[in-house]
């Protein structure tokens, strides 16, 4: 496998050769020459289905790219303008994706966003909080800096973040009590601090990030809710709330989400959740979205259920993005990378153009990342995948084994991000490996 550094340099240097083989016909190439007179787009994706909800674009069209920017969105682009063609003939063009909740911090539970984000069309990625103020800087320094991937991170509340592990060990049967070995600890949490380090790592850093549980900080969740709630008001930014089986009842914790916050793993089938004890959404849930609170599902090991996410949808409560929470556990079963997620849900019912709108230009909106993305309009940014929409017969699987299938798989072949072409085919990892997990005869 490659590592970050060499990809990046044959990434950089190689262009449309790194392509595979079937998606390079009907490439074409000029002289130097012809193209400082000829050509005025660099790069032309023709004849794909473009997919962009930012533009309630759904049709075939031609994707230009010009200096790293997205040139024009139109039919019959002329091929002679254009120093390189790629075909998407019977092909899916979107934005590149945008998954707002991974874990990348190499070393610990992190995945490599090169190798398990960008080979598979998701061109920008947010850490949910790997690290926490004393470990914030080295995070953008070595894996922010050196990948191609556009990756962005928040700051978790906890001192540590995840780098000392994830689960607090009890130290009392009390639930009340103990948690002393857990840097979530509301005795160890310095509000001032993580907003200082948020504030130094601007732009990478776009958010604040705090695990409510009570296997993580027993009965004191609202305390730390609380401090993650001063660090974002002193950086101006959003936080992202994990809650999944807290102490404290779901109405008292959405109380204190702000409009523009996130609350993340919405479909978990554990107490507290969104669902009254009658199966149906509670309408301080509903009271928190109409306020502005955006809803995130986020698989990760044990917090998602097929059973919730369905009545979710059933009663009109659709997340506001797709994520993963992938990390070094579920990257090769359970999880495996957002086009699986995004499959999932059209298992579930979810239309595509629906799901490609939670995974491109919604969570566009959620954070600031300081550049155009989550959708193909002229003078965006060139971020662009183009995917194989599989007919066939997939089986996926939940945070707790449940089953579902579903007739549709997204599978990821070519993307573009910052203008640059690459394909998974560089990887050791490939589509196909993930394909033999979830395809059944």
């Amino acid at each position: 496998m490659l590592t970050r550094r060499e990809f990046s340099k044959n990434f950089l240097a190689g262009g449309a050769a790194l392509l595979a083989p079937d998606v390079l016909q009907g490439v074409q190439g000029t002289t130097a020459a012809d193209r400082d007179f000829q050509q005025d787009c660099d790069l032309l994706i023709k004849g794909g289905r473009v997919i962009d909800p930012g533009q309630h674009l759904n049709d075939v069209m031609d994707v230009a790219v010009k200096n790293g920017k997205i040139l024009e969105v139109s039919k019959a682009f002329p091929e002679s303008r254009a120093a390189k063609v790629v075909s998407a003939k019977d092909r899916i063009v979107t934005p590149g994706l945008i998954d707002i909740h991974v874990h990348c911090f190499d070393g610990f539970g992190g995945v490599n966003p090169d190798h398990n984000c960008l080979a598979k069309g998701v061109t920008t990625v947010v850490d949910a909080g790997s690290a926490g103020y004393l470990g914030i800087g080295g995070f953008v320094q070595y894996v922010v800096k050196p990948s191609v991937t556009r990756v962005y991170s928040m700051v978790n509340i906890a001192a540590l973040g995840l780098l000392a592990g994830g689960a607090a060990k009890k130290t009392s049967q009390d639930s009340s009590e103990g948690f002393l070995n857990s840097m979530d600890n509301p005795d160890w949490i310095y509000p001032q601090l993580t907003a200082k380090a948020a504030e130094a790592n601007k732009p990478a850093v776009v958010g604040i990030k705090v695990r409510l549980e009570e296997n993580v900080q027993g009965a004191r969740d609202l305390e730390c809710l609380k401090m993650a709630l001063q660090a974002a008001e002193i950086c101006r930014l959003p936080f992202m709330a994990h809650i999944d089986d807290p102490y404290s009842p779901l109405p008292d914790i959405l109380k204190m989400i702000r409009k523009g916050d996130v609350f993340t793993h919405i479909y978990n089938n554990h107490p507290h959740g969104i669902l009254d004890a009658n199966g149906k959404v509670l309408p301080e849930v509903r009271e928190a979205r109409e306020r502005g609170v955006f809803f995130d599902p986020a698989q990760g090991r044990p917090h998602f259920s097929f059973d919730i996410a369905e009545k979710g949808l059933q009663q009109d409560f659709p997340p506001d993005t797709i994520s993963t929470d992938l990390n070094t556990g579920n990257s090769h079963k359970g999880v495996f990378d957002l086009p699986t997620m995004v499959s999932k849900f059209m298992a579930l019912g979810m239309d595509l153009y629906k799901a490609i709108e939670l995974v491109t230009v919604n969570p566009a909106r959620i954070f600031d990342f300081g550049v155009k993305i989550g959708t193909l309009r002229p003078g965006h940014d060139a971020d662009i995948a183009i995917f194989e929409l599989q007919d066939g017969k997939f089986e996926f699987e939940d945070s707790d084994g449940a089953k579902r299938s579903g007739n549709k798989m997204l599978l990821k072949r070519v993307a573009v991000c910052r203008g640059q072409l690459y394909n998974a085919d560089t990887f050791q990892e490939k589509d196909g490996h993930r394909n033999k997990q979830n395809a059944s005869d």
